[in-house]
């Protein structure tokens, strides 16, 4: 459905109605195009914030392309690693679901491999690190097989009198074989794999995996292009940090604290078709992402522009290894506690979101399950944002509250794109039947209507009954597009007459 601009009602307006225009004022958009700020890069540290905005310049790209593709980077790194600790029994891990949206020829592809190349060179590198171990560990696992297979060969053809012994002692040999782990290599992202494969690996890797992705596929695998079915299990579980268990059919394994990392830069139309995915907002996969919907500078960018400088470059790459090396030898996650100022900052913020999710009357009351989990993700970014500031030592220090404020400031900016994410998605049903009122009054071209009248013409799908035509003509009227009135009585007597609706001129049809 539409949203009429104050230019088209203009348009639509019939000599013979001009003088009725100074009785209505122009009606407000029911959803038109929120001003959405730009991403925060100077909450980064320098040598984040100065690669960031390097980037975005060469490309000629939105600032929060580059700006969220680095928070997942960070992510990626921390994720699995260390942890938050923000009060009482209050722990947030540090990964994220990042995902930002953009139209075609935004250069998603190139921004995407300007800020994950390091990672890629840190799992190359500790895959080197770990070769001979791995090396060391098949070679005494093979041996201890062949032992152990030798032992049971000599058991089953000895004497009577030394068969027990052998036994035994082939038994314990198969014990020993049996519990040697050969380590496999490190992996520390994965592209659009099945849910089943990212299970897989997350129990390999030690609890902890990001996908990265320049391409949406991995929202068609997670509703069944491969299975049929939505598999979404994974995805829930290994953002939250819930125990996940994995089945195959040599073992069973448990994943007590699994850590996902998802970094994403799709089209919108995959933001407006994921929300038709069944399953995908009632079980919290959509409450679970940061958005992002910047305005595309296709168009208006320029020709020739300046290269990232090669120190720029140099230190990125540098320190988003050196981080990512740092904590990979973390087995327990480093944990990161907030300073006292920090803590206030942050229920400072809490105090001031919680009222706006009420249902009736908050500003977010519609997305409430996505803001409901907006303080825990303001406390992962706190927690990035000071690791990527101590590369070496943020483990040791607390965060500080200039962080907390500067991760609250993120968590402000994707609040604000959320909100026109979820109206592209379509969260609020009312503002949807408000359309389709708007439409059903523009074609009609209604000087006024009662709410029978216009129920006729209505969808049942969208209107089963009268009653639920109420919610849709309130926020018209709010908006300014209908004016509710009680008619005069006829008689003395009867049921006073049904209210009717006053329709702004803007919206009547003009004959050619």
């Amino acid at each position: 459905m539409t949203a009429f601009t104050d230019e088209e009602l203009q348009n639509t307006l019939a000599p013979d109605e001009a003088r009725e225009r100074p009785m209505w004022e122009e009606p407000i958009p029911l959803t038109g195009r929120r001003d959405l700020p730009a991403f925060p890069v100077h909450v980064f540290p320098t040598w984040l914030g100065q690669f960031v905005t390097a980037v975005a310049e060469e490309t000629q790209t939105p600032i929060d392309l580059p700006g969220s593709i680095a928070l997942s980077v960070l992510a990626a790194a921390a994720g699995g690693r260390a942890v938050v600790h923000v009060r009482g029994n209050w722990r947030e891990p540090t990964n994220l679901y990042v995902v930002c949206a953009l139209p075609p020829a935004n250069r998603k592809s190139a921004v995407f491999a300007l800020l994950t190349d390091p990672l890629y060179e840190a799992e190359k590198q500790l895959k080197a690190a770990m070769a001979p171990a791995i090396v060391e560990a098949a070679m005494t696992a093979r041996l201890a097989k062949e032992a152990a297979d030798k032992a049971a060969t000599k058991a089953a053809s000895a004497d009577a009198d030394r068969r027990e012994e052998l036994v035994a002692e082939a038994i314990g040999l198969a014990q020993t074989a049996e519990s040697l782990a050969v380590p496999v290599e490190p992996l520390l992202m994965a592209d659009d794999s099945t849910s089943e494969t990212v299970t897989s690996l997350i129990a390999e890797q030690g609890g902890r995996l990001a996908v990265m992705s320049a391409e949406g596929g991995i929202f068609d695998i997670i509703a069944g292009r491969y299975s049929g079915a939505p598999n979404m299990e994974v995805f829930l579980k290994g953002h939250a940090g819930d125990r996940l268990r994995v089945n195959r059919q040599t073992r069973r394994e448990y994943i007590d604290h699994p850590a996902l990392t998802i970094g994403l830069a799709v089209q919108p139309d995959v933001l407006r078709d994921i929300a038709k995915v069944k399953g995908f907002d009632g079980r919290g996969l959509l409450a679970r992402f940061l958005y992002s919907l910047p305005k595309s500078l296709v168009g208006e960018r320029e020709i020739i522009t300046e290269p990232i400088p090669d120190d720029v470059r140099a230190t990125y790459e540098s320190n988003v290894i050196a981080l990512t090396l740092a904590l990979a030898e973390w087995t327990d996650p480093a944990v990161i506690q907030l300073s006292p100022d920090a803590d206030k900052a942050l229920i400072a913020y809490q105090e001031r979101v919680e009222p706006q999710l009420k249902v009736r009357g908050g500003a977010m009351g519609h997305i409430s399950t996505w803001a409901g989990k907006l303080a825990g993700a303001v406390a992962r970014m706190a927690a990035l944002l000071h690791l990527a500031q101590h590369l070496d030592t943020g483990h040791t220090k607390p965060v500080t509250e200039a962080t907390m404020c500067a991760a609250i400031e993120l968590g402000e900016c994707f609040t604000a794109h959320a909100l026109a994410v979820f109206d592209v998605m379509g969260a609020d049903p009312t503002v949807g039947r408000a359309r389709a009122v708007l439409e059903v009054l523009r074609a009609e071209g209604w000087q006024e209507v009662s709410r029978r009248d216009l129920f006729t013409k209505l969808s049942r799908s969208e209107f089963p009954n009268v009653a639920d035509l109420e919610p849709a003509t309130t926020l018209l009227e709010e908006h300014g597009y209908l004016r509710s009135y009680q008619p005069e009585r006829s008689g003395a007597r009867g049921r006073p007459p049904a209210p009717r609706y006053r329709v702004h001129p803007g919206l009547r049809q003009v004959d050619a």
